[in-house]
This record gives structure tokens, sequence and C-alpha cells, in this order.
């Protein structure tokens, strides 16, 4: 009983904090510097590039904001923007991400003079990707990359049927080729810095330090003649300030949350969803206070698992085609379209849809009783 009365009183001080808390509100109890930090980065974050700074010459959108901005008008969600990943499959059955045409990302805007990019006629395979909220992933990036390994290890242990991969990736800001991905539908991405300087060459056209070479549009590179701004377009000020800006942005607050809903989360660990959707994690020291050995809920492991169909057939790194990484669900009850083309519209049928080593948490779904299953999803609906 008193292990309990205990757990429940966390639950009640939990929500007192998450109710102080916003979508889009800084961590707590930043320093003024920090803080200033914070807002200088937001407001990069949401500044239109112009043609003139390098946007282009083909891009996704403008601004970080007019992708990352949600729920409401808070900024670091997501429109459920999608884009467009594709390829083709080689005849040995490995993945070409057709480079040459414009792969694996298409851009669908362009300046003028330039044309948008479309998927080639060679390519055969190709996938919708939603926009990520951004909420809380500077305590992922500010977790040690030895968690994640020792989670796959547990796993590997203890349920080797679902055992989870560690995505291994190149740093460019490092020079390491053996850094941990965390970020990204594919875990492509190791860190926030990194995620920065990939966003603002692929989505907006802007080349920096990290990533200097402009983007060929439709793979044709002799049209980079033409670029408007062929010099480097952001010394890496901007990569910073965007940086800052994820790095200090606050996890989503948590919904209302009862009797109910604490046993569909008890419900989600029979059913094995908390096996891969893992609930608390820890980050390691930090110079930063706010991210200084904080425990949070991103519930998730960060980790690559085959899911069969439910793969986007997309390879990157070393992450082929079946291999996505754990989507947190921290955040979800906001979320209208789910899974990474958006093929979901109730959080019902994102269950429904996993496969491979997602599969045997869908048949338990499917087996519980009505009351159980309407915890669960209740529990859902909490996050």
């Amino acid at each position: 009983m008193t292990a309990l009365r205990a757990r429940c009183c966390l639950g009640a001080v939990l929500f007192s904090a998450a109710a102080l808390a916003d979508f889009g509100d800084p961590l707590s109890g930043l320093s003024d510097a920090d803080l200033a930090r914070f807002t200088a980065g937001k407001a990069e974050f949401v500044a239109v590039e112009e043609v003139d700074e390098g946007l282009g010459p083909v891009f996704n959108e403008a601004s970080c904001a007019t992708c990352h901005t949600g729920p409401g008008t808070a900024i670091g969600g997501t429109t459920q923007r999608q884009e467009i990943r594709f390829g083709r499959i080689r005849p040995d059955g490995s993945f070409d991400p057709l480079a040459e045409l414009g792969g694996s990302l298409r851009q669908d805007q362009a300046i003028a003079g330039f044309l948008p990019e479309v998927v080639p006629p060679e390519a055969t395979v190709f996938s919708g990707r939603r926009t990520q909220p951004l909420f809380g992933l500077g305590l992922v990036d500010a977790t040690p990359e030895t968690t994640f390994y020792v989670l796959a290890f547990i796993q590997s242990v203890l349920k080797p049927s679902i055992a989870g991969t560690p995505s291994v990736v190149s740093d460019p800001s490092t020079g390491r080729t053996n850094a941990l991905g965390k970020f990204g539908w594919k875990a492509q991405v190791p860190s926030l810095f990194v995620f920065s300087g990939d966003a603002y060459l692929n989505e907006m056209g802007i080349t920096n330090p990290l990533f200097p070479n402009e983007n060929c549009p439709q793979g044709n590179c002799a049209a980079l003649a033409d670029n408007p701004v062929p010099t480097l377009n952001d010394d890496g000020t901007g990569v910073v300030l965007f940086n800052d800006f994820m790095t200090l942005l606050g996890p989503p607050p948590r919904g209302p949350r009862n009797f109910f809903t604490g046993y569909g989360n008890i419900v989600a660990a029979v059913v094995g969803c908390l096996d891969c959707h893992v609930q608390t994690l820890r980050t390691g020291p930090n110079a930063v206070p706010a991210l200084d050995e904080v425990t949070y809920h991103p519930f998730s492991d960060f980790l690559l698992h085959d899911m069969g169909s439910l793969g986007d057939g997309i390879t990157q790194n070393r992450a082929t085609g079946g291999l996505m990484r754990t989507q947190p669900l921290w955040g979800l009850r906001t979320q209208t379209r789910l899974l990474h083309d958006g093929r979901a519209t109730t959080i019902k049928d994102a269950i429904l849809a996993h496969d491979g080593q997602g599969a045997a948490a869908r048949h338990a779904f499917k087996n519980l009783g009505d009351f159980d299953r309407a915890a669960l999803l209740a529990f859902l609906n909490s996050l």
C-alpha cells in the first residue's frame, strides 16, 4: 500500500508540474542566459528565408515554423506536412536512392528560374514522411549513448523477438563514423546540431558549414550555374540558433489522468507496448541545469525495429526498408494523423497497422477485452 500511495502521489506531482507548462514553452528552470538563447533561437526558427539569403534553388519550405507549428499556434510541433522519399530496388535487392535524379528526398518547391522536383518514373519505391514534433528533444539529445545501447541489450536478453537495433551513423560535426542516430524516422541523425544543419540544407536549400554543397535540382548539377547565391549561405550562426531553440524546447505537457488511464498504463505494459515505447529515460550530466540528470517520459527507446509491412522501403545509412525508429508517444493526444506516412487517423488504427516486431503487440491488443482496450486507449489519449 505504501508503494501504491507513493506512486499515486508522484502522479499528482507530475500532473501539477505539467499543468504549469504548455506546448512550445521552454524547459522549466532555465537561467536568464539560456532563456535568451531559446528566445533568439525561436526568432530564427520562425523567420522566413529569402532568395537573396540563399533559399533554394529547390526546397520544401522557407521557414522551419511552416512545418513545425502546432498544436494551435505553438512553435515546435507539426502541421502534419508530408514530404516524399523515393528510390528503387536494384536487381541484387539493395536500395538505390537515385541521387542522380534528385533522390532520395524530393524538394517540391523552387525559386524563380527553377522547377520543383518530381518523383521520377525510374523510382520503384516512394513513401510519405510526416513532419515530427520537436518538443523535448533536447532531453533526448542530452541522454548518453550508452543508455540506448543498454536498452538494446536488455531487449535482446528479455525479449529477443522485439529487440531494437542502435542506429550507427556518421556525424559531420565531429567526424565520428560510429555515432548513435536518435532523430528522424530512420534515426538517421545523431544530434540536434546536425539535424539543424541538415534541415537548413535539405528543407530550405541553405548551405552551411556542416552541409556546404547545394542540392542539385532533380539531380542536374549543371543547373547550379544559375544559382543566384552560389556562396556559402549561412556561416553557421543559423544552425547554432536552430539548435539552441530545439535543445531548450520543453517536452509536451501531459494530459489529464485518472484511475482509468493509470490502469491503461498497466495494460500497455502487459501487452508489450512499453517494451519499445520505453516510458522513462534519464539525461546525463549537462552544463544546462534544466538538462542535467533529468528524468523524462518520451515513450520511446529511439532504436530501430523491423516493422515489416509498416516499413517505408527506404534505406538511410544502415536502416534498411523495414527498419523504423520507435516513434515517441509523448504529445500523442494532439496528433491528427499517425505513423510515418500519416495513414492512420486514430490510435486504434495505428496499433492495428503494426507489423514485423510490432505484430505481437498488435495481436495482444486485438485480444483484449472491451474494458482493458478502452483503458489502454484512454491512457494513450492522455499522453
